[in-house]
């Protein structure tokens, strides 16, 4: 376990015994909106001491701020301004001003911050409190660089928490990690390339696709993202959760089936958790690039996203998307139909069966489907006309009473198995493992009438060699049945004397 992990772990506990009485989805904004200022704060501070350290620079210049991403924080808004008036019973009104002040500063975040601090029902103690807490999170240690990172992490600890302390609401804004590393390992994006999500949440995916390039090509991403939410209160949380990471992306508001504020664009990797079975929404039938394999029926967006993302990716562009395990059999309406027109022309590359019980209090089972654009991409094994099934529904731990996670083995694993199938890049060889993993062709697929459910196409796993003899099975065999019957004969003979110490006459 991490010492940033520790420390997460120590002041999610100290700011949740402040909660009092306040619902978590109340509560996460008041926590997120304070570390997101604490955040941009220390960030203005540190480029503040260089520009002061620089003969004839202005401090109070925006300009100076802005030509290296960083935002300006008005005297108003500084964190040690506002801390040294947490004990006082007008913070929250300083803390809205100084987030009014901030957005007017800084027009990438006009409408993103919160500004209800001075709301009655929030205890201003508690909120001084609360205050210090994320005080306490300082650029010291390591370096500054560390600081900023330890506020990221912070950030996207807490969402974690808020999600599961929601229950089913959390997971409208916030996927588990373990699914989002899953994704992003097995597409495995590359810097200089366009990256989409158009139901983003919170913005996990994009986080954790400059996490990766960071770590395998060992530089900060340059990826370009583009984004869309419909959640207005959502949209903020991710436009908080990557400023905090410096990460600039595109992000709209709105409806993407609906009103889709990228009609153009075309991306090479896609990474998407739709919300599952979604029965009333709104497609505009006029987009025939996008319901080529069929128009999406009523009751049901899963196909409406399937082929919205479809129409994204560019000539060798790639996806991975959540859907709900009935997208892969669902035979309803045009559904099956579909879902056959995407595979006889090859979308689809991969599809996996996920454990039950990886979302927030939500039962329902979960698959991803990854689809490709051009799967006889000469950098990769020409895999057309065949998918990759793979079943990890016995994988995973149990990280609660209620919730499992995929562990990094199980990522590696599962990752591991799908690069090896696509061959070339990575150079173990894959082979079919019963129980786990199959290549099927298309005309397997077209005997079990275009079902992508991976346990159809999976043989079963071997049963482990018995090497025992006979003989000394029976043996063992013999020895237990003795001991059995013996203790059996004991607890006979206690039954006895217990009847007759009561007067039943045996």
């Amino acid at each position: 376990m991490t010492e940033n992990y520790e420390l997460e772990k120590k002041l999610w506990l100290t700011a949740d015994k402040l909660r009092s009485h306040m619902n978590p989805s109340e509560y996460s904004h008041v926590v997120l909106g304070l570390i997101f200022l604490k955040y941009i704060s220390d960030a203005f501070e540190e480029h503040y001491l260089k520009i002061k350290a620089t003969p004839g620079a202005d401090t109070e210049d925006k300009d100076e701020y802005s030509a290296d991403h960083v935002f300006y924080v008005p005297p108003q808004a500084r964190w040690k301004w506002l801390q040294g008036r947490a004990k006082l019973p007008t913070i929250g009104r300083d803390i809205d001003d100084a987030m009014e002040a901030i957005e007017k500063d800084n027009p990438s975040l006009k409408g993103v911050l919160t500004k209800d601090y001075a709301r009655p029902a929030l205890d201003k103690q508690k909120l001084g409190e609360l205050i210090d807490l994320i005080g306490s999170i300082t650029l010291t240690g390591e370096g500054k660089e560390k600081g900023k990172d330890l506020l990221g992490f912070v950030f996207e600890y807490f969402l974690g928490q808020f999600a599961n302390a929601e229950g089913k609401r959390g997971g409208q804004f916030y996927t588990p990690s373990c699914i989002v590393k899953l994704l992003v390992e097995m597409l495995a994006p590359e810097s200089e390339k366009r990256v989409y999500d158009g139901c983003c949440g919170s913005g996990g995916m994009f986080v954790q696709s400059e996490r990766f390039i960071e770590m395998h090509e060992h530089r900060k991403g340059k990826i370009s993202i583009y984004g869309q939410e419909s959640n207005p209160t959502t949209y903020r949380l991710v436009k908080m959760n990557l400023a905090i990471r410096g990460i600039e992306a595109k992000i709209e508001l709105g409806d993407t089936l609906k009103d889709d504020k990228f009609p153009d664009l075309k991306v090479d990797y896609i990474m998407a958790n739709p919300p599952f079975n979604v029965s009333e929404y709104t497609i505009n039938p006029s987009e025939t690039h996008k319901w080529k394999y069929g128009i999406p029926p009523p009751g049901n967006a899963n196909y409406a996203w399937l082929q919205h993302f479809a129409s994204k990716l560019s000539s060798y562009g790639s996806a991975g998307i959540v859907l709900s395990n009935g997208s892969m059999s669902s035979d309803t309406s045009s559904e099956g139909l579909i879902r056959q027109k995407m595979i006889e022309n090859d979308l689809v590359d991969c599809m996996v069966s996920l454990p039950a019980q990886l979302f927030y209090n939500v039962q329902i089972p979960a698959c991803l489907w990854f689809l490709a654009r051009n799967k006889t991409n000469s950098k990769f094994r020409n895999r057309s006309n065949e998918i990759l099934f793979i079943d990890a529904r016995e994988m995973g731990t149990m990280i609660s009473r209620s919730q499992k996670e995929l562990t990094d083995a199980d990522i590696a694993k599962i990752s591991a198995t799908y690069h090896n199938w696509k061959g070339k890049e990575w150079k173990k060889k894959y082979k079919d493992v019963p129980g786990f993993c199959k290549s099927a062709g298309i005309e397997e697929i077209r005997k079990n009438n275009h079902i992508l459910t991976p346990g159809r196409y999976i043989e079963l796993k071997d049963t482990e060699e018995d090497d025992e003899s006979f003989d000394k099975k029976m043996k063992h065999l013999t020895k237990e049945l003795k001991e059995q019957m013996s203790k059996a004969s004991m607890l006979d003979e206690q039954i006895k004397k217990n009847l007759k110490k009561v007067g039943y006459k045996i």
